[in-house]
Order: C-alpha cells, then sequence, then structure tokens
C-alpha cells in the first residue's frame, strides 16, 4: 500500500479545512445570543425558536419538500425508463436524438434551462406554483438517474432474467419480480440524487417559481441579501444535521448489508 506523502497529508488537511471549518463556524454561531452574526455574545438556542415560529421559512421548507418529493419520484419513473431502453431496446431509429436529449440537461447551463422552461410555461399558459417547479426540476434531474440506473443495467447478467422467461414469467412479471430487485439500489440512489438536487436547486426554481411557491432556497438567497441572520444559519444547522443523519444511517445499512451478504456467500460455501 502506497504511504501518504507529507505534500498529500497537507493538501488533504487544507482541503478538508477549507470545506468543513466555514460549516464549523456557521454551527457554532448559530446558538448566539447576539443577534450580530460575528459577535460572539453567549450560548443560547433562542434562534432555533424564532426559526419555529417563522411561517415564511416553514411554509418555504414544506414548499421545497414537497417538491423535492414529487420530482424525484417522476424523475425516477421517467429516467428509469429511458435507462431500461437505452441498454435494452438496442438499435432503433432516433436512438442519437433520444440519447441526446436525455443527457442534454447534464451538461445545459441552468440559466438556459430555467430561461427555456419559463418562456415554455408563458407560451402554453400555465401559472408559475409548484406544478412549474416540479415540472422543472423533473426534466433536468431525471438524466441523472438515467445515468446511474444504466450503469446498473450494463452490468446486469440477462441469464437470470432469462432464466424467469423460461420459468413461465411474461417479460413485465420478469422485470417486476427480477430486474427491478436486483437494480433497486441504483434506481433508489437515483432518487435520492434527484431530492437532492431538487432540495438545493435555486437558479432554475427562480425562474419557475410563482408568487404562490417560494421554495427554501429562493427565500435563503432574498433573506441572505439583505443580511445573514442568525435563524438562517440555525436552519443551515438543522440541514446539515439532518444530511449527516442520513449519511450515517446510510453508512451503516451498507456496512450491514455488506456484512450480511459476506455471511450468506460463507454458509452457502459452507453447505
Amino acid at each position: 500500500m502506497r504511504r501518504l506523502t507529507w505534500f498529500n497529508t497537507v493538501s488533504l488537511t487544507l482541503g478538508f479545512a477549507f470545506l468543513y471549518i466555514p460549516m464549523m463556524i456557521l454551527i457554532i454561531f448559530s446558538f448566539n445570543e447576539s443577534k450580530l452574526v460575528t459577535v460572539w455574545a453567549g450560548f443560547s438556542t433562542r434562534w432555533y425558536g424564532e426559526l419555529l415560529r417563522n411561517e415564511a421559512f416553514l411554509d418555504a421548507a414544506w414548499v421545497t419538500l414537497r417538491v423535492a418529493v414529487m420530482s424525484s419520484t417522476v424523475a425516477t419513473v421517467l429516467g428509469t425508463m429511458a435507462a431500461y431502453v437505452m441498454v435494452r431496446g438496442g438499435r432503433f431509429f432516433g436512438r442519437t436524438l433520444f440519447s441526446g436529449m436525455i443527457y442534454a440537461p447534464l451538461v445545459m447551463p441552468e440559466v438556459i434551462t430555467g430561461l427555456s422552461l419559463l418562456l415554455l410555461f408563458i407560451a402554453i399558459g400555465l401559472d408559475r406554483g409548484i406544478i412549474t417547479i416540479v415540472l422543472a426540476h423533473t426534466t433536468f434531474s431525471m438524466c441523472y438517474v438515467s445515468v446511474v440506473v444504466s450503469s446498473r443495467l450494463v452490468s446486469f447478467d440477462r441469464s437470470v432474467e432469462e432464466a424467469a422467461l423460461d420459468l413461465g414469467c411474461t417479460p413485465f412479471q420478469a422485470f417486476r419480480l427480477v430486474t427491478l430487485p436486483i437494480i433497486l439500489p441504483a434506481v433508489a440512489s437515483g432518487w435520492l440524487l434527484a431530492f437532492t438536487l431538487s432540495l438545493d436547486d435555486l437558479v432554475i426554481a427562480s425562474f419557475t417559481a410563482g408568487p404562490s411557491a417560494t421554495t427554501l432556497p429562493i427565500k435563503i438567497f432574498s433573506s441572505v441579501r439583505l443580511g445573514v441572520s442568525p435563524e438562517i444559519n440555525a436552519l443551515s444547522t438543522i440541514m446539515i444535521a439532518i444530511v449527516a443523519v442520513g449519511v450515517i444511517v446510510a453508512s451503516l445499512m451498507s456496512k450491514n448489508a455488506i456484512v450480511r451478504q459476506a455471511r450468506e456467500e460463507k454458509a452457502a460455501a459452507q453447505t
């Protein structure tokens, strides 16, 4: 195993410090008694209480969660279908165009995507709100799901699926009972990726959101323009805590799955 050199150690230390020290400062000052975010005046949880009483932030958070769940679910269904067609469909007329339309949002600037969707919604007379944000987020996150699921389908052992067909399953039953459970981790990963992208999006939502639907990133951005308040520090700390808990839970579940699989393989080898 190659040992770390002093250059690699210093680079890693500086890189992690650059990433995580600002987060630690933000977390510390979220418990600050003072209204000034740069002046420490003592420990207090006052701003967490103020955050829970801030209807504007709570409404924006609820809108963001609704949009993220709906858009990621629709994007996962469409992205999985698109990936299945691309991998299993073989060569068909329009494949290159279809592939380009799927992967174009990966390299398209978000400003262009948001502006084009805004013009589309105006042209068809669709009022901007939650529905337009869901449609916009589904459009750009579907391609990410397609990439994740395609990578799993490419390495999929089709002999298992063919065995199910030989045993009397219809193609749909073989997909539902054999293929889908095997590629389910990739589908779940695609859903989580789409959910995260929707939660984090600001640019596209700025074009497609209306007065009746303000997402949390838009609300935070508009508030920061007037100055960073301690409530934003508290909100950011809660979001960091949720992400940290999610990462820990996912890591533990993955570790348990690996251990369980190793035990099953060991038991099968012994028998």
